[in-house]
C-alpha cells in the first residue's frame, strides 16, 4: 500500500509502498555525507525509490542525476518521487543493471558516484523477491559495485557509499583494488552502542591515509537524529 511522507527538508515527499521496499535513515545518513560542487554531474547506484538522488539533488549544486536502478517496480516508483518533487530537469532514472553503464555513460566522466547498496550477504527465501533484491548483494556485489564505480568515475572523482560494517574488511578491499582510496570514514551506532553501519568517500587514485570522524548515534524511534544529521557531517 502506498503513503506519501514528509522528507522534512524544503518540502519534499516521498511515496513509500510497503509491497516493495521502504528506505530507512541509511538514505538519508548517505544523502547528508554526499558533497557536490557546482557544475558536476553524478551517478547513483541502486537507487531504489529515488530517495538519496531526491535529496542530493536538493542538498547539493548537482546539475544532473543518472540513477540506476535494475528493479522494474523499484525504477517506476523512483520516477512517481521525481515527478512528485518537480525533479525532472534534475533527475534521469534508469531501468538497467549498472554493469550496463556503457550504454548510456562513458568512462571516466563522471564527478561523483554514491551508493546505498543491497549489504546483506545472506539472502532470505520467505521474502518477497523485490525486497530480498535490494536488501542482499546477489546482483550487486562489493566487487562489482567497487568495478562499475572506478570505471564511472574521472580520476580524483569521489565516490560515496554505506555499507554494513562488519563487512568493512570486504568493501575497503575491493575499494583498494579499483583504485578507489577511501578518505573519509564514520560508524552508526544506536543508543546502546552497537555499531551497525560504515559511510564511506573514497576517491579515485586518491593518496593514502583515511580521516576517521567520530561515530554518529541513531535513534529511529523518535527521530532525533534528524536534527544531528543536519549539524554533522554536512
Amino acid at each position: 500500500m502506498e503513503k506519501i511522507e514528509d522528507l522534512q527538508y524544503k518540502n519534499l515527499k516521498i511515496i513509500q509502498d510497503n509491497d516493495l521496499y521502504t528506505f530507512t535513515s541509511d538514505s538519508v545518513i548517505l544523502a547528508n555525507f554526499v558533497k557536490i560542487k557546482k557544475r558536476e554531474n553524478a551517478v547513483e547506484i541502486g537507487a531504489g525509490s529515488g530517495v538519496v538522488s531526491i535529496l542530493v539533488s536538493q542538498k547539493t549544486n548537482v546539475e544532473k542525476i543518472s540513477a540506476f536502478e535494475i528493479q522494474k517496480e523499484m525504477s517506476f516508483l523512483a520516477e512517481k518521487n521525481i515527478c512528485l518533487n518537480n525533479l525532472q530537469s534534475k533527475i534521469k532514472i534508469i531501468n538497467d543493471d549498472i554493469e550496463n553503464f556503457k550504454t548510456y555513460l562513458k568512462n571516466g566522466e563522471t564527478d561523483v558516484v554514491f551508493s546505498n547498496p543491497p549489504f546483506m550477504n545472506n539472502s532470505k527465501s520467505n521474502e518477497n523477491k523485490i525486497k530480498n533484491i535490494a536488501r542482499h548483494d546477489f546482483l550487486l556485489s562489493p566487487s562489482k559495485l567497487c568495478y562499475c564505480a572506478s570505471k564511472i568515475l574521472k580520476s580524483k572523482g569521489r565516490f560515496y557509499l554505506v555499507y554494513l560494517a562488519e563487512r568493512l574488511d570486504e568493501i575497503i578491499y575491493n575499494l583498494l583494488q579499483n583504485n578507489l582510496q577511501p578518505k573519509t570514514l564514520f560508524f552508526t551506532q544506536n543508543n546502546s552502542g552497537k555499531i551497525r553501519l560504515c559511510v564511506i568517500e573514497a576517491v579515485k587514485d586518491g593518496q593514502k591515509g583515511i580521516k576517521i570522524l567520530p561515530n554518529l548515534i541513531v535513534n529511529d524511534k523518535d527521530g532525533k537524529y534528524m536534527e544531528e544529521l543536519h549539524t554533522k557531517y554536512m
